[in-house]
Formats: structure tokens, sequence, C-alpha cells
């Protein structure tokens, strides 16, 4: 979705081999089928947290908490970013999308969406859909259908913004609450070098306040992160309404719940939502 989306595999600004985790119970290191995976999964990479905040985002993104029907998904919103689609809003026009197809593609060549490829490269940077309409929108959602492309689209999702912004959390000493200010910050800004990327937010938080692990109180840090994102958000009219950070994550923050734990009430752009 976000604009300079190419975030790669790299953590963000600090690497992840920088921080390391608790080494499991001997119970659990031996218990069958546990692997090195699982036993890291100690934040938002917990398989239950992940799919919280998959349903939060998809509240703000899509006015739902059924995240797992939006692969489907797919319009442009009139934000100077193309087509809009997925489950993490994947552009036509910040290169995001043309990952994600070239992904699927060599994963299953001859797809339905491979013959789209010279278009998506040639819109790339823009809100063109010159070479995708008419048909690309119903061959989205006939992809969507597929497992292999729903696989793509969760691949994608972690590599470009779930996987970087949970490495950073951790590395920063922030918890499952923590972790998600920063995914979701990522999902709406991305990462490149423009001043509202994630990295730049970051940057403008530090200017304020410091991370656990550099000595500070998370929930400082956590408030000065968000209104290091609420400036971001304001710089572009798109994004102007802040309600995704005023009325759900420093709700969460101001309830001290820096364990993204159930239940959870929220309001996006004034609906109301609950899990738990």
């Amino acid at each position: 979705m976000a604009v300079g989306a190419l975030l790669g595999t790299a953590l963000l600004t600090a690497p992840v081999a920088a921080h390391a985790t608790a080494a499991p119970p001997a119970a659990a290191a031996t218990a069958p089928g546990a692997t090195a995976a699982a036993a890291a999964a100690t934040g938002l990479d917990d398989p239950a947290k992940k799919d919280i905040a998959m349903r939060i985002v998809s509240s703000a993104e899509n006015s739902s908490l059924d995240w797992k029907a939006q692969y489907k998904y797919i319009e442009d919103i009139g934000d100077g970013r193309g087509y809009t689609a997925g489950i993490i809003g994947f552009c036509s026009g910040t290169g995001d999308m043309l990952d994600l197809v070239e992904y699927y593609t060599k994963t299953k060549p001859g797809n339905v969406l491979a013959k789209y490829l010279p278009a998506l490269r040639k819109v790339n940077g823009g809100d063109s859909h010159a070479g995708l309409d008419p048909n690309f929108t119903r061959d989205w959602a006939k992809a969507a259908q597929d497992a292999a492309f729903r696989k793509a689209q969760d691949h994608e999702r972690d590599r470009v913004y779930f996987n970087p912004a949970v490495g950073q959390g951790k590395a920063d000493g922030v918890g499952t609450l923590g972790q998600f200010v920063y995914y979701d910050a990522i999902v709406m800004h991305g990462d490149g070098g423009d001043p509202t990327s994630f990295r730049n937010i970051r940057k403008r938080a530090l200017a304020k306040a410091k991370p656990p692990a550099q000595g500070g109180n998370e929930t400082a840090w956590l408030n000065a992160f968000l209104d290091a994102r609420v400036w971001a958000m304001k710089q572009e009219e798109a994004h102007s309404d802040t309600s995704r950070v005023d009325t759900a994550q420093r709700v969460f923050l101001k309830k001290g719940n820096l364990g993204l734990d159930t239940p959870l009430e929220w309001k996006v752009y004034g609906d109301s939502y609950r899990i738990g």
C-alpha cells in the first residue's frame, strides 16, 4: 500500500541479529513439533496476536474485521496510487503490487495475472490504469480463488511489512502493542526515504523519547511515536483522518494494554469494533 514499500528482508534501522530472543524452556524446545520459529513467536508474531493485528488493520483498510475476505478486494480509492488491492492494500503505483504478481508468477507460471506484468511495470510510480483495464479487477478476483495467490499475498505481507515491523519492535524492546503500532505505520507509510516513511517517523520520535532498548519508558516512547505518526498522516490529505491512531491505538495504550490482549474495543472512522 505504502509509497516506497520495497523494504526487502532487511530490518529497518537495527539488524535482527542484534536482538537475541530469550531461550525457550527446555520442555518447549523438546516438545513434539516444536520449532525455533514457534519458540521465537513471543509478540505480534504469535499466530493469535497476528490474527488480531490483521483484523485491526482490516477495520481501518476495509471497514471489516474479516481480513481473510480481502484477498479478492481491489479498487482505485483515488489516492494517487492506482489500484489498491488484497489483504494489505498492495498498490499498482507503489511497487508492492508488482512485487506480489512477480512472486506469484515465479511460484505459479502462467497464472491469470502474469499477462499484466508489463503493464504493472509501466504504471509503477503513478496512478495510471494503462494496460490494466478493463479486465484486471476481474482477473484479480479470479486469482484470489487460487490458494497459491492467497499464499503469495501472505508471503509479501510478511516480507515487506510484518516481519520488518516485528523485528524492529523487538530490537527496540517494545511489546506486542508496540510491534502492532510499527506494523500499522509501515503498512500506511512504507519505509522509503521520504519524510513520512516509517524510518523517519521513528527518527522524529527519537528526538522526543527513547525506546526501552535505549533505556526509555515504553509508554512514553509509544506516545512519542504515535505523535510523529499523526504528524506524518496529516501531511497527506488521503491519510489526514487519524482515527486509526486516536480512537484505536491510543485507546489501547491509555489502558496500559501493552500486550494487545483481548477484549479490545476501538473505533475507526466513527465505526465501532470489538474483539473478544
